[in-house]
């Protein structure tokens, strides 16, 4: 069951609310009152009547177009704020919940963007958002609203509230990198819809995804994968969502797979990161008496996927009757709703290989297999529309050679909320002379670089995260591939000037070992030694400064992508702790 051009997801929730009131449609469980979990769960209509219900009181604080900032932890109380904002007509505004005494400064400054009517809690941590609000110091203060307060089940629901049209304004994505001042997407309920068609599309050609799926899900729903798969998916694509909060993975990540395995044809995404975790953490007795053959796909996504983290996610699970198809990296954005490109893994043809030192050149020469650099491929989408294209000239560049992703559908938002048109150079370009078929604007700068090479799509890496050291350009996720095939860990590679020219910086996270003793001086010193002899050979680059530093001291953003512009800044300010310089 899929959505048409002018449904949104409200509508689409009311019809299964009406056809299917009493099957579930989210189950969350919490490991926080227990380590073995407790489950809560939401069928259609008590989703349908909640949504209703809190769209009702929420009218009573604000207007359409209204903001709706949502501060609450993870949990239906979360998805229910979302979608009866949504219902009320006002715009959301999902945020993470900050922990006690931290994240003042992004909260206020979404709040100072937003200047929101409402903002919406939970009893439990109404105490923390209220101190945050207060900060912000707003000229008209919002009215704070605790999901769980509410009578959620009234009878009588829905009275004055007009529906909500498919082009009007539904949530602003905001972003979670590295810059000081956040930015929100502008995304409206048809660029949901359409994407959500696009992927779906992309995902399923081959075989539909079946009627009993369950969408798995531990991502956060402020994010923006973690709020189209896990909360807005399940309801356009009406099959039930199995959640938990990104903690209770990060506890224990097996409980992510130990989900895929219980759940019937299970679909999922993560991060990177997230694959090695569950690899490394995952126990072969946490899956005892089970096995993944059920698994529809798990999707990758990242600016770049690294083969190497598919292949030991497969290769470790391989005994669970994990297959190989069953991977599924993809390539997005929150200006493109969250979706673009997408591809199968097959570990008899896992990724192509490119020569380093033409790609940092904007050339592409392929070369033999387990060398140069490993790029997973990708199906050239047709909806929405793919382009690559100089960036400086605005024409198309020829094939086989690098350049900028330029994105065309009607899944691109409208741009950044309340920015100046200076701010909003990545949207509304236009290709100077298109070739047939291709529609001069409007088009979305990703910012990403990458290629079309034998009629599949390679995305190379962000063109801000180039490091451009003694006159020649690097990518920094070759330099880190390099290095975790050493470590296992988490690097971040940037570029620092240094008396006037730009140094490698490689900061490396270790873990830390229980006594910071001579044995751990001897393991430090043999990691400098063997992490700098690879970079030389496989780069010919000499690292200007090799930092060890415990697991989790590298700055990400809320999906595990690596914040290089932040590791740079800490690193200028001498705020990284250093292991070595600890065990001394």
């Amino acid at each position: 069951m899929t959505t048409t051009s002018e449904s949104t997801i409200l509508s689409m929730l009311h019809g299964r609310a009406s056809l299917r009131p009493d099957e579930i449609a989210f189950t969350f469980t919490h490991y926080d009152r227990d380590p073995a979990g407790v489950a809560e769960s939401l069928t259609w209509s008590q989703l349908a009547r909640r949504t209703m219900n809190v769209a009702v009181q929420l009218r009573r604080h604000g207007s359409a177009g209204d903001r709706a900032v949502i501060l609450a932890p993870q949990g239906l109380e979360y998805i229910l704020a979302f979608l009866g904002s949504l219902q009320a007509g006002l715009v959301a505004v999902p945020l993470p919940l900050p922990f006690p005494g931290s994240g003042h400064e992004r909260v206020g400054a979404v709040l100072t963007d937003t200047e929101p009517a409402v903002v919406l809690t939970t009893s439990a941590a109404a105490v923390d958002v209220g101190d945050y609000v207060a900060k912000a110091d707003l000229a008209s203060p919002p009215q704070l609203v605790e999901i769980d307060g509410l009578d959620l089940d009234a009878d009588q629901v829905g009275a004055g509230l007009e529906p909500v049209g498919a082009q009007s304004l539904a949530y602003l994505q905001y972003s979670s990198g590295s810059t000081r001042q956040p930015t929100g997407v502008m995304l409206s309920h048809r660029n949901l819809t359409v994407n959500f068609e696009q992927l779906m599309r992309s995902f399923f050609a081959a075989a539909p995804l079946p009627p009993d799926a369950t969408l798995v899900s531990w991502l956060p729903f402020y994010h923006d994968m973690g709020l189209v798969l896990g909360v807005c998916a399940p309801i356009l694509c009406g099959r039930r969502a199995q959640l938990m909060s990104p903690v209770a993975f990060l506890e224990k990540p097996s409980r992510w797979v130990r989900a895929l395995a219980e759940n019937p044809h299970a679909w999922s995404s993560a991060p990177n990161f997230a694959f090695d975790m569950a690899a490394r953490k995952t126990a072969d007795a946490d899956l005892a008496g089970l096995d993944l053959g059920g698994v529809v796909g798990i999707i990758s996504g990242a600016e770049r996927v690294e083969p190497a983290t598919l292949h030991r996610f497969v290769d470790r699970f391989a005994h669970f009757d994990f297959r190989d198809h069953m991977m599924r990296p993809a390539y997005g954005l929150a200006e493109a709703t969250v979706f673009v490109a997408t591809g199968t893994w097959d570990e008899s043809a896992p990724a192509a290989f490119f020569d380093a030192e033409a790609l940092a050149q904007r050339q592409v020469r392929p070369c033999r297999a387990g060398q140069g650099t490993a790029l997973v491929r990708y199906g050239v989408p047709q909806s929405p529309a793919v382009r690559i294209v100089d960036g400086d000239s605005g024409r198309e560049c020829a094939a086989d050679a690098v350049g900028e992703i330029w994105v065309h559908g009607d899944n691109v938002a409208d741009g950044y909320w309340g920015r100046p048109p200076a701010e909003q150079v990545g949207f509304g370009a236009t290709i100077v002379d298109p070739s047939p078929g291709t529609p001069a604007g409007p088009w979305l700068r990703t910012g990403d670089l990458g290629f079309v090479h034998a009629g599949e799509l390679f995305v190379v890496g962000r063109i801000k995260d180039l490091l451009i050291i003694r006159g020649r350009n690097h990518y920094p996720e070759d330099i880190e591939a390099t290095v975790q095939a050493i470590t296992g860990g988490r690097v971040a590679a940037v570029s620092v000037p240094v008396r006037g020219t730009e140094e490698l910086v490689a900061v490396v996270e270790l873990k830390r070992p229980a006594d910071l003793d001579s044995a751990a001086h001897r393991r430090f010193d043999d990691v400098r030694s063997q992490v700098t002899a690879a970079i030389s050979t496989a780069h010919g680059l000499s690292v200007g400064d090799l930092v060890l530093v415990a697991s989790g001291s590298i700055p990400t953003t809320t999906s595990g992508k690596i914040r290089r512009a932040a590791c740079v800044e800490q690193y200028r300010n001498n705020e990284f702790i250093r292991l070595d310089a600890e065990a001394e």
